[in-house]
């Protein structure tokens, strides 16, 4: 099997050695620069906090949308949401990962899989219940962040529909129906009706 790319990036310059170093003496990995990174490889970012900086290193615009493996001292409830946001697929808590558990998350990474320890999940899931509970809820949205009448517009529009047909086949006014669009594709940050049409599906809802 070939042997996993691998990025580094330590909150500090000795940490940043230590690391690198470690995963050049294993066979699994492959450590290469950060500027070389692509979207077949991996990131592995250590960090004792969830800083504004390493948010930013995150999340940044022009990172490589790479799956993350973050080694961490110290994590929050709202923490843990973040990383997800920024593409981290597998958590690990410095004080209790060995090398060994460290490269086979790099491993695990790379082949699509995710990973968070019992307890951090436990503190995704209420947060999410959190959010659905106190913000998407009460606004009439589901776990997509779509109201049950934009589902039904992305639905129809997933089925070829133009703006004239949704509006028969819902009884809603053409006008409505671009009100419903334009509004949904402004706050989701979606670029136009095929984006949108995509959102959903990936999201699961149609």
């Amino acid at each position: 099997m070939e042997p996993v790319r691998v990025g580094v990036l330590a909150a500090d310059s000795i940490t940043q050695l230590g690391l690198t170093s470690f995963f050049r003496t294993r066979r699994q990995v492959q450590v290469v620069d950060l500027d070389h990174l692509t979207e077949h490889d991996v990131l592995v970012v250590q960090a004792d906090r969830m800083m504004p900086h390493i948010v930013a290193e995150l999340c940044g615009e022009d990172q490589v949308p790479v799956p993350k493996v973050l080694l961490i001292d110290e994590l929050r409830d709202n923490d843990v949401l973040s990383a997800v946001e920024c593409g981290v697929v597998i958590i690990l808590p410095r004080g209790r990962t060995s090398g060994d558990g460290l490269v086979d998350a790099v491993v695990a990474a790379a082949s699509g899989r995710a990973l968070l320890p019992p307890d951090l999940l436990g503190r995704l899931l209420r947060i999410i219940r959190r959010l659905q509970e106190d913000v998407l809820t009460p606004r009439g949205l589901g776990a997509a962040g779509l109201t049950a009448r934009e589902v039904d517009v992305l639905r129809l529009m997933a089925e070829g529909l133009d703006t004239g047909e949704i509006a028969g086949e819902l009884c809603y006014s053409e006008r409505t129906v671009k009100n419903v669009i334009s509004e949904m594709t402004s706050r989701l940050n979606l670029r136009n009706r095929p984006h949108a049409v995509a959102y959903a599906m990936q999201a699961g809802v149609i």
